[in-house]
Order: structure tokens, then sequence, then C-alpha cells
């Protein structure tokens, strides 16, 4: 095989890592490598791309149908603390920042926006979430589907919305990139950590160009500029993970369909 397509299906304020991540994995293994940006999971499903930067639940999801086009093969630890080096992230719960929200809690009976249902971060922790706290017959006064997270960040910052769970790297990376978010909105809870999302290889791919997938991302921060375009995103290092590594959101994922509480109200 000559050539890798890569595909995102992440967001876009992250674009610069999976941009680096291709480019890497095409030089080091002297392999035509192309990156696409998708605007949905149909084509995952399909399994027309080698390589997929794609979120969990999707990931999930498609298991659970007996689908299971690709393998997670690495993922990536982000800059920060509260990671503690491990391949985690957490939805950030935002308010305006005049809103006198100070909890989750406070969000009962106003208005949330998601990005999209096959979100992690944005829908399925939230559902999740709802489920324990035994909130399944109506939490929220109006749930809207914003399309993207950087979307739903702006409709709270500019009062739009009340609330909404915002994936903590993109969050991150979108009050670095506009320092005005800070001054209209707060961070009042997070939930999580959940296991952040995969690359995933097709099983197509030969498993020994898998591996070496793997292995390239697994190695581009041990030399400056890997750590430099990593940093863009506020990465710190890939690590490998495989399929058990998702445990947590399938956890989820099953609680949720057992109570038969499956969508956002």
């Amino acid at each position: 095989m000559d050539r890798l397509r890569f595909a995102t299906y992440l967001a876009p304020n992250v674009l610069p890592v999976y941009e680096a991540l291709t480019e890497e994995v095409g030089r080091r293994l002297g392999i035509d490598a192309e990156l696409v940006v998708e605007t949905s999971y149909d084509s995952c499903e399909r399994d027309e791309h080698e390589v997929c930067f794609v979120c969990s639940l999707p990931y999930v999801t498609f298991e659970r149908r007996g689908i299971s086009p690709a393998v997670p093969v690495a993922a990536p630890v982000l800059l920060g603390e509260r990671y503690d080096g491990r391949p985690i992230y957490f939805s950030d719960v935002i308010v305006p920042r005049d809103s006198d929200a100070r909890s989750f809690l406070d969000l009962r009976g106003r208005s949330w926006a998601f990005n999209e249902p096959l979100s992690h971060s944005g829908y399925g922790i939230t559902r999740y979430h709802l489920l324990r706290l035994g909130e399944t017959n109506g939490f929220f006064g109006d749930v809207i589907e914003a399309g993207f997270h950087e979307t739903a960040i702006r409709m709270v910052a500019d009062g739009r919305v009340d609330g909404s769970a915002i994936d903590s790297q993109v969050l991150a990376v979108a009050m670095r990139d506009d320092p005005s978010l800070r001054e209209g909105l707060r961070v009042v809870d997070a939930l999580g950590p959940s296991t952040i999302q995969p690359v995933a290889v097709s099983r197509r791919v030969p498993e020994a160009l898998r591996n070496a997938v793997r292995d390239t991302l697994v190695s581009m921060a041990d030399d400056p500029r890997g750590r430099r375009r990593l940093a863009a995103g506020l990465v710190e290092r890939f690590v490998p993970v495989g399929p058990a590594a998702y445990d947590d959101i399938r956890m989820m994922v099953e609680a949720c369909e057992a109570a038969g509480f499956t969508e956002l109200r």
C-alpha cells in the first residue's frame, strides 16, 4: 500500500495537528498521505479512508451496530497538569460570564447547545451525566444543535444560549486564539475525564503498516519540530491505545441505552 487517505471528523481549530500528523506519516514512511476534512461520519462508517481522527462515540456506536471498520492505534496526551500525563480529556461546562449559574445543576430549565449527536464530549457524556443525576425527563428548557463546538462556544459567549459542554482541548485552543472569549464566558463544571479521541486505522491496512503509523505518531514528540507542531493543538505527545482503552465510553453508552435515555432533553 503506497497511499494513505487520512480524514478528520474533529474540531476545525485543532486542524493544524491533524495536518502535521498526516505529513509526518507520509514523510517518514515514504507514502503519499492526503488529509480530507469530513463533515459527517458516513464515510467513516463506509470505511472510505485508511486513517481517521475520530470521536470515540461514533467508534463505539458503529461497533455496537456490528460495524468495526477501524481500530484505535494512538491517542493524544494533552498539555497541562489536569491531564496527568494520560490520554484523557474533559467536557467543560460553560455559561455566559454574567450568568448566575455556578454549576451544571443551576442550568435546569435553561437553554443548552451541543455540537452534534455523535460527539461524546458535547452530547454523550452530558446524557450520561443526566442519567447519573436521575434527570431523564426533561432537564433543559431548550436543546439546540450548534453543529460545531466552536459555534456552541460563541453562542454561549454571546448570551444566545445558557450553557454547553465543550471538549476541553477545543475550548483551551479557542480561548488561546481569541482572548476575548475569556471576557464572555465562565467554566462552571467539568464532566469526565474520558478517554480522548483515537487515531483509528482501517482494518484493510496491513498490520505492519498500522504499526508503522502508530510508531510514527508516538515518536513525533521526540524531536523539537514535532513537539512544536503538536503544541499548536496543546498536545504533548501521542501514546499507543487499543480498543479496550474506550471501555469507559462503552459503559456510558450501554448505561444510557439500558435506561432508554437516548436523546438529550
